[in-house]
């Protein structure tokens, strides 16, 4: 069983929701990273997205982008980024890794070093955001046969078919996109959303998150209603953009990650609620 899915389950059995943040290995720097990582963890995260520098990340808002450019100034590599999490496993051997990005960098460092190193390093999943299904099949297996997840991304232009398709080959969790556009884009059209995860939840038994546009405890709660867990970016992004280079500054490290702190209580509030009811 894949720690994705032990955490998975074991938040079910809880009535928990999952909390993923994500944030871009390298920014400000690989020390702030770090320690940003540990307190995610602190303020609730079940896994954590760590996003792998590229030059061109197309699917992302300006929030993110900047984020990326800052991490490639300070020279951020995929290998600085596996490095990155295997510090983080000498504290934490529980919290779900998984590495979010685009296939070039994979590409060239080739699908059985990329995975041999990434299992060494203690990640968990891969989401592969520019990779269909349809062409994912090498990597996929590659993956596999080393027990890490390949998770997919379902947004709301995605047909029934090719939707069918991405669940029968999605392992770990289906990441579903709550909204038309980039990352940071603003999210209003709660019911669609709704709609849509029913739809999804007919073709998979995998836990269904959603990313894009949730910024605060109220958008937390409202997209975790609807879904097993939420994953929050930019919201988390835009306030590490605050932060500075060099030595870590504890206290705004801490005020950097209050956003999921916050995230957290209002999903456990969710489950408060239902309790009670």
């Amino acid at each position: 069983m894949s720690r994705i899915k032990s955490i998975s389950e074991a938040a079910a059995a809880q009535g928990r929701k999952l909390l993923i943040p994500y944030l871009v290995a390298g920014d400000p720097d690989l020390a702030h990273s770090l320690g940003i990582m540990h307190e995610l963890v602190k303020q609730g995260a079940d896994i954590i997205e760590i996003g792998i520098p590229f030059s061109d990340p197309a699917s992302d808002g300006p929030v993110i982008q900047r984020s990326v450019e800052r991490a490639l100034e300070g020279g951020t590599s995929l290998a600085d980024t596996l490095k990155l999490v295997s510090q983080f496993r000498e504290q934490d051997s529980q919290t779900g890794i998984v590495l979010m990005g685009y296939l070039n960098p994979i590409e060239i460092m080739g699908y059985g070093q990329f995975v041999a190193a990434a299992t060494e390093a203690g990640i968990d999943g891969v989401l592969v955001v520019d990779m269909p299904p349809a062409e994912s099949a090498e990597l996929r297996q590659t993956l596999h046969e080393a027990n890490l997840d390949t998770i997919y991304l379902v947004a709301p232009t995605t047909s029934a078919i090719r939707a069918k398709a991405i669940t029968e080959v999605c392992s770990g969790y289906l990441y579903y996109v709550s909204l038309k556009g980039v990352t940071g884009a603003a999210l209003t059209d709660h019911e669609s959303v709704a709609s849509s995860i029913n739809e999804l939840r007919q073709l998979t038994d995998l836990p269904i998150v959603i990313g894009f546009g949730i910024k605060d405890a109220d958008s937390a709660a409202a997209m975790g209603g609807l879904s097993d867990g939420i994953i929050i970016g930019s919201a988390l992004v835009e306030r590490i953009a605050d932060m500075s280079p060099g030595k870590v500054n504890e206290p705004d490290l801490v005020r950097s990650c209050e956003v999921i702190g916050a995230a957290r209580a209002a999903l456990d509030g969710l489950q408060e609620d239902k309790a009670a009811s």
